[in-house]
């Protein structure tokens, strides 16, 4: 046990972070990253290329880049702070997360690629009335890439005052403003292309970096994980209490809601749903989404590693304390082991992190409204692709805006459970109407907006009026107390809500108000593929 005693003496030596070493390595990550997405951008010519990369990416390729797109900050830096702070109910995330991928799989990744064009919106209006369910659904995704921005600004914004050991709110502030300028670049001259070439490198590097700590905190406990465990209830104020249940969520009702939100999310987030348009076939659809299961399921078993080594070899209280809180536990660990080198080179990774899953949402967000909105309600289609892709841009720039605002108004909070917010809204809003549009013939446009308005309507009340809001110290305002609604996630209420009112919807629709000829065109094109390269106006 000498190497676990030597670490332990020098991690309160070592907890003075290298500014100029960290910065140096994330700046050199942006210039390499920067100029590949120039290099991408020259390709840029078409909607095609803007939304979704020209079709260009294989199945391998477009795998990883999914697992870039999903492995966000909540997975690295939230989820482990959420298993070395509470232990078993961290992990839960990563389970959630990762069983989330076969309903994705199994249910959605195929037929939405045969069905759709763009967007998750072109699915879901296919057979129904353009107008109130493109309108609809763009509003679902804007208010599901919102969400998920301000988990990854909060990241942002912890992980680098803890490079800087900048503590104050106001500089904070400042580098969530960097990120969010750092973001709106990327998009506005990468498009689908830059981005995921970008999310590509950062899953190589992430994966990379997560594996290598998590063989040199197992080689310190001599790849006895047990001993890990025993040293992180050991270096735990709540001793073996991390081991099970109930740190987090002693309301097992809430623990459950959390799991429905994880598990049913996933197969409603447009930014991966967007991710199946960047390949050419159905085929190479199919093989991307085996490609990330493996990939984000390894991922996720590292994170058990990861968060019960932070731990027991920095301990939960050092992580708390810290500039950016539960959300530094990873950064604090390689540190810990490696000293300001590792440290730098795993902040980088995880700033690439979110730059390039802001880059994603923040491009899914831009081509629903200006796909969506603009150019299929507003113009009727009469627009150009170029039209189409300015306005996309101007979107960016209001998009990171608000990104900026709302990621300055979350410091603080974890990022994985801000993201769990964002899954119970895409679980609620989303994935009642695309299920229902893939598998039921007598879905109806009415069912479709009662389904999308009320999930999203229900997930939106119940967390306002939750803890996660106010009457908490955790909460973002904690000095105010409004909450009537006990569970920190809606999903448990919210997710049958949506699937309830898709059903209300379609059956009082009178007789004959859809085309059943578009329908049956419908079922045969998600099965088969055929005419998926075709526009899907109809």
């Amino acid at each position: 046990m000498s190497a676990i005693a030597a670490v332990l003496a020098q991690v309160d030596q070592t907890m003075e972070s290298n500014p100029v070493l960290n910065m140096s390595v994330f700046g050199a990550f942006v210039a390499v990253t920067l100029f590949i997405v120039i290099r991408a951008s020259r390709n840029n010519k078409t909607a095609a290329d803007y939304y979704a990369g020209g079709r260009s990416f294989t199945g391998t390729q477009n795998g990883f880049a999914i697992s870039g797109d999903y492995l966000s900050a909540a997975s690295f830096l939230g989820i482990c702070g959420a298993i070395a702070v509470n232990g078993y109910d961290g992990f839960l995330y990563s389970i959630g997360f990762l069983v989330a991928w076969l309903v994705a799989l199994l249910l959605v990744a195929e037929l939405m690629r045969n069905t759709g064009k763009f967007t998750m919106a072109d699915v879901l209006s296919f057979r129904l009335k353009q107008t109130p369910v493109r309108m609809a659904a763009a509003l679902t995704t804007l208010a599901v890439c919102f969400f998920y921005l301000l988990a990854q600004m909060a990241g942002a914004g912890g992980l680098v005052s803890l490079l800087l050991g900048i503590d104050a709110p106001i500089g904070q502030s400042i580098v969530i403003a960097v990120v969010g300028v750092l973001m709106i670049i990327y998009v506005l001259i990468g498009g689908m292309k830059g981005t995921t070439w970008v999310q590509i490198i950062k899953a190589f590097l992430l994966i990379g970096g997560a594996f290598v700590m998590t063989i040199w905190v197992l080689a310190i406990y001599g790849f006895n994980f047990d001993a890990l465990l025993q040293g992180a209830v050991d270096n735990s104020p709540m001793g073996e209490e991390i081991l099970g249940p109930g740190l987090q969520y002693a309301n097992p009702v809430d623990f459950l809601s959390l799991g429905l939100a994880l598990v049913l999310g996933t197969a409603g987030l447009p930014h991966v749903l967007m991710r199946f348009y960047t390949v050419p076939t159905a085929k190479e659809a199919r093989k991307s989404v085996v490609w990330a299961i493996w990939l984000i399921g390894g991922f996720y078993l590292l994170t058990l590693v990861l968060g019960y080594g932070a731990g027991a070899l920095v301990g939960p209280e050092t992580i708390e304390n810290a500039p950016g809180g539960v959300n530094s536990a990873a950064p604090l660990l390689a540190q810990a082991i490696g000293g300001p080198i590792l440290m730098g080179f795993i902040s980088a990774v995880a700033f690439a992190t979110i730059l390039a899953v802001v880059a994603g949402l923040t491009i899914t967000a831009a081509a629903s409204f200006a796909h969506d909105i603009y150019a299929s309600v507003i113009r009727k289609g009469q627009v150009t692709g170029d039209g189409e892709v300015k306005v996309a841009r101007i979107t960016v720039l209001v998009i990171g805006a608000l990104a900026i605002i709302g990621g300055i108004g979350v410091q603080g909070q974890n990022v994985a459970f801000l993201v769990a917010l964002a899954f119970a809204v895409a679980a609620s809003a989303n994935l009642p109407t695309i299920l229902y549009s893939l598998f039921w013939r007598g879905f109806t446009t009415r069912g479709a907006v009662w389904s999308m308005y009320g999930g999203l309507a229900a997930a939106l009340l119940l967390i306002l009026f939750s803890p996660v809001v106010s009457g908490a110290e955790t909460s973002v305002f904690p000095d105010a107390n409004f909450a009537i609604w006990p569970l920190s996630n809606p999903g448990i209420v919210s997710i049958p809500i949506g699937f309830a009112l898709g059903w209300i919807g379609s059956i009082t629709t009178p007789k004959g108000s859809e085309d059943p000829r578009l329908a049956a065109e419908m079922e045969v094109r998600s099965l088969t593929g055929h005419g998926a390269e075709k526009a899907v106006e109809h």
